[in-house]
């Protein structure tokens, strides 16, 4: 059974994008632990050496809230930046799925994804990812999908490897 429906990103899509690229890997996380641990740190030394110690406390506390928002702010800025600069991103793209895989068309131009060329298909509560590579994605809002998330989602279960689709349908989606 064939699907086409039309997707127009926004910033906060590639916004969603950006940010789960980010912390699902390795430099998200240690980011975090690493502010964490400096947190910790600024707690341990004002325990240990109170107040002689409150402008290093503040450093480390500071240094600590950089690190935990310096990482979105980019992401939100990368995000609205390559949604202006990209014709291909501020348009609308044109979507036709069926079982030889994904045709994706905005004005004259058209790419074809084949279902062996997926790499994996992942479905977040905002986006599905269909990822032609490590890092490459064609990002889909849920909300622009709406009820046609179910039959992608069968079709790609039937179509992918279990290890290559993570996506459910849940009974909020049904």
């Amino acid at each position: 059974m064939p699907l086409e429906f039309d997707i127009k990103l926004q910033a906060k899509d590639m916004f969603r994008f950006n940010m789960y690229q980010t912390y699902t890997g390795f430099s998200g996380w240690s980011s975090i632990l690493f502010s964490i641990v400096i947190l910790g740190v600024a707690g341990y030394t004002y325990y240990t050496q109170g107040d002689a110690m409150l402008p290093r406390v503040f450093l480390y506390i500071g240094v600590s809230v950089f690190l935990l928002l310096y990482m979105p702010m980019t992401l939100w800025l990368r995000a609205k930046q390559s949604i202006k600069a990209s014709p291909v991103l501020s348009g609308t793209l044109h979507y036709y799925v069926d079982k030889e895989g994904f045709t994706v068309t905005q004005g004259e131009a058209s790419g074809v994804l084949a279902w062996k060329q997926i790499y994996k298909m992942v479905a977040t509560k905002h986006l599905v990812l269909v990822y032609s590579g490590r890092l490459n994605a064609y990002v889909i809002p849920r909300v622009q999908l709406g009820e046609q998330y179910v039959p992608l989602a069968k079709c790609a279960t039937e179509k992918l490897p279990k290890f290559r689709c993570r996506m459910k349908v849940t009974v909020q989606d049904v």
